[in-house]
């Protein structure tokens, strides 16, 4: 099966654990070479939550582990980058 190399998501978490520890804790993680949690909204008890992360071999399992350890949510998987190299979007006409 081919590495995953960036996966980002779209997550619903509690205001507790703090991005920077949710961040670190999944920075730990064999494979994975850097997080990076954005906060895109804030309600009362819980934050929405990007997370892009890329490595040389990211174990989806293991990241969804982590984030529903921290009383996380998957909301959705935005994107994905699979195989022997990380590839950015080309623009396109529909662009």
């Amino acid at each position: 099966m081919g590495k995953l190399r960036r996966v980002v998501l779209d997550t619903l978490k509690p205001h507790e654990p703090s991005i920077i520890e949710m961040a670190s804790e999944l920075s730990e993680l064999e494979g994975i070479t850097a997080v990076n949690i954005s906060i895109y909204e804030i309600d009362r008890k819980v934050e929405n939550a990007k997370i892009t992360i890329e490595g040389e071999d990211i174990s989806y399992h293991h990241v969804m582990e982590v984030i529903e350890e921290m009383g996380g949510v998957i909301h959705s998987v935005d994107e994905v980058v699979a195989g022997k190299k990380i590839i950015d979007d080309a623009d396109t006409l529909q662009d």
